[in-house]
């Protein structure tokens, strides 16, 4: 992967609906070029999927300390609500950080249900504080 596979991976993290050609504007190549390059990121596994992005009213971290060896059987209980966005094995304190979405009520519910199979930390984010690249900032000459 060279700078320029970089740069149209930065674009589009920002915004994955821009034509070929758009994004050859941005980044001085012809549209054809930027889509055989991403066809070409797409066929060696560097792009996995185009996803979009929701913008929820409630994020949580839960970290996820287990009182038992039944992962799989954890791993079905936190997928089967909608509101998980993640289930990430993990390394050091904790079993599993989970991503998720609640809202009101639901969050409690779940932390209920939860406390049936681990220990858990709950973190709430108040605030996203993460800066968007500026695609005209990043790739001027």
């Amino acid at each position: 992967m060279d700078k320029i596979d970089r740069q149209i991976l930065t674009i589009l993290s920002q915004n994955s609906k821009l034509t070929n050609k758009e994004i050859g504007a941005l980044i001085h190549l012809t549209g054809q070029a930027v889509g055989n390059r991403i066809a070409h990121l797409q066929q060696n596994g560097t792009i996995q999927r185009f996803k979009i992005e929701i913008k929820y009213s409630q994020t949580q971290f839960i970290r996820v300390f287990m009182d038992s060896n039944k992962y799989k059987d954890f791993e079905h209980f936190a997928n089967a609500y909608q509101e998980v966005a993640a289930v990430y094995k993990v390394s050091g304190q904790a079993c599993y950080l989970l991503v998720s979405h609640f809202a009101g009520n639901t969050l409690a519910e779940f932390i209920e249900a939860l406390s049936k199979w681990a220990r858990y930390s709950v973190e709430t984010v108040i605030a996203d504080k993460t800066v968007p690249v500026k695609i005209d900032d990043s790739f001027t000459n």
